[in-house]
């Protein structure tokens, strides 16, 4: 089976490195799925961007590719001790040189997740927007994790699955540049409006890169990726 003809399951949060990498899918695949998860977080308003995200997405070139979206609920992970991502407190570094906005286990839950639900649907390639450039570090986005969680999870389902991580090595200018690829200023467009990346959930203000608090460390980046594409594009 040719790339162009497999069937993608992307996992799909409503912040914009998620709706880049739904629309790379549906410009690489002949069949999108999307699966979002509510594990507690305090930006769960990104739940509801998603569906806007995916009428947008629609309404563009790629209609008839895109296929259902699911959500799952995973609060076993509030179990597991919070974080700055899942509880009311001040967002800063660990003693381990982590953000405390890192979820232990989180991406490695959500692709076994996702892994299943492609056995179940028949999808053979699972997208993730993690990325190794992003300042965070966080060591469920490195390449090395997610190629050895290919293997794992292809051996624990007992069929070939491919895992694209599209952004690994782009920064956010360059998630900004590969959207613009993708679908022009349209896509941009409702990237910049629609989309959900702020840690602590504020939507009121739109900025010119997007809603967002502009201060917690995901808006901060996100800014400043904007202005870094829109100089690198003069």
């Amino acid at each position: 089976m040719t790339a162009r003809a497999q069937r993608a399951l992307v996992l799909f949060s409503g912040g914009q490195d998620s709706a880049t990498c739904v629309a790379w899918a549906l410009a690489h695949f002949a069949h999108v799925e999307t699966l979002g998860f509510d594990y507690g977080q305090r930006h769960r308003v990104e739940l509801d961007c998603r569906l806007r995200l995916r009428d947008g997405l629609q309404a563009m070139a790629w209609a008839g590719r895109l296929g259902p979206d699911h959500l799952l609920t995973v609060d076993v992970l509030g179990q597991l001790g919070g974080s700055a991502m899942q509880q009311d407190v001040a967002i800063a570094m660990q003693q381990d040189g982590l953000p405390n906005t890192f979820v232990p286990g989180r991406n490695l839950l959500f692709f076994t997740l996702a892994a299943a639900l492609a056995y179940r649907r028949g999808l053979q390639v699972l997208v993730g927007g993690m990325s190794e450039t992003d300042y965070s570090g966080y060591p469920d986005c490195r390449d090395n994790t997610l190629k050895a969680l290919q293997v794992a999870l292809s051996l624990g389902i007992d069929r070939p699955l491919r895992l694209e991580t599209p952004l690994m090595w782009r920064d956010k200018a360059q998630t900004w540049a590969l959207a613009q690829e993708l679908g022009g200023d349209a896509l941009v467009e409702l990237i910049r409006r629609e989309s959900h990346t702020c840690y602590l959930g504020e939507r009121g203000r739109l900025h010119a890169w997007g809603h967002g608090c502009g201060s917690c460390p995901a808006c901060e980046l996100r800014a400043q990726g904007w202005s870094q594409w829109l100089q690198a594009a003069r």
